[in-house]
C-alpha cells in the first residue's frame, strides 16, 4: 500500500535536525533539466509563467540561478511547510514510523518528479500544473506524467495490499496515469467533507489538513491493509459509508 501526496509551497530550511538518514531523489537529472529552462528565464517571464508577484519572482530566479552549487538540502518530508505537513507533524514520528513513511509514503512534485520522505531536495517553488514548455511538450504533466507512473507501477508490485491511497490535490494526482495504473492495481481516493447547515462539503484548507491527519494515522499506525483506514477517526472524522463507493471514501465530521 502506498499514500500519494502533494508537496507544499511553503517549506522550512530554518530548523535543523538531528536525522542523519537521507536518499537521493530518483529524477535528478531530470529535475535538473527543468532547472536549466527555468534559469533562461527574467524576471517577467516567471512572474507570468507562474502567477507571482515580482518579489517572489525574483526570489525564485535566484533559487534557480544558485540550484546546482547550492549544499543546503533537507529531507522532503521536513522541507515541505504546507497545512498538510503540519498536521502530519513529522518531527514527532519515531525511527521506526519514518522508515515506515519511507517505504508507503509518496510526495508528488513538479520539480522531483516523485519524492520518497528522506529524498533530499532544494529550496525551489514549482507547481505542478506550471505550463513550464520542455523537451516532452508544453506543460509539466507532459514531463512527468509517465516517469511518475511507471515508478508507482514499479514499487506498488513490491507491496502485499497493492493499492495506491490518493490524499494528493487534483492538481498532482492528474501528473499520474491512474486509469492505466487502475488496470492493475487498486486506486482509492479519500475525500475530507464538513457538515454545513446540513449539507456535506469540502473545504479546503480543513480538507488539507485532515490529509496531514490521515498520513500521520496511517503512518503511526503502521497500516498496509486498506480496510483499516476506515478506523481513521481523528479530530471527529468518521468513514462515511454513505456517501463512500469503491473507489472513493468519504470521511465526514
Amino acid at each position: 500500500m502506498i499514500t500519494i501526496i502533494s508537496p507544499a509551497k511553503s517549506l522550512n530550511f530554518n530548523s535543523t535536525l538531528t536525522l542523519e538518514k537521507s536518499t537521493e531523489p530518483r529524477f535528478l537529472i531530470q529535475c535538473n533539466e527543468l532547472i536549466d529552462e527555468l534559469k533562461t528565464m527574467n524576471s517577467y517571464e516567471i512572474m507570468k509563467l507562474m502567477k507571482v508577484s515580482k518579489n517572489i519572482a525574483d526570489l525564485n530566479i535566484d533559487r534557480f540561478n544558485k540550484f546546482k552549487e547550492s549544499n543546503e538540502v533537507k529531507q522532503a518530508i521536513f522541507a515541505y511547510n504546507g497545512q498538510v505537513y503540519k498536521s502530519m507533524n513529522p518531527v514527532d514520528f519515531s525511527e521506526e514510523e519514518i522508515e515506515f513513511a519511507q517505504n508507503h509514503l509518496r510526495i508528488i512534485s513538479g520539480l522531483y518528479g516523485i519524492l520518497r520522505p528522506l529524498d533530499l531536495i532544494k529550496e525551489y517553488r514549482l507547481e505542478m500544473s506550471t505550463k513550464l514548455k520542455n523537451s516532452y511538450g508544453e506543460n509539466l504533466y507532459k514531463f512527468w506524467g509517465e516517469k511518475i507512473t511507471s515508478v508507482l507501477a514499479e514499487e506498488i508490485k513490491d507491496h502485499s495490499e497493492k493499492t495506491i491511497i490518493n490524499l494528493a490535490s487534483e492538481e498532482y494526482s492528474k501528473s499520474i496515469d491512474l486509469k492505466k495504473l487502475s488496470e492493475e492495481y487498486k486506486i482509492l481516493n479519500i475525500v475530507f467533507k464538513e457538515n454545513k447547515n446540513g449539507e456535506y462539503k469540502v473545504i479546503g484548507m480543513k480538507a488539507k489538513a485532515a490529509r496531514g491527519l490521515m498520513v500521520s494515522y496511517i503512518i503511526k499506525n503502521h497500516i498496509n491493509k486498506v480496510e483499516e483506514i476506515k478506523k481513521f477517526d481523528t479530530d471527529g472524522y468518521s468513514f462515511n459509508s454513505k456517501l463512500s463507493n469503491k473507489d472513493t471514501w468519504v470521511f465526514t465530521r
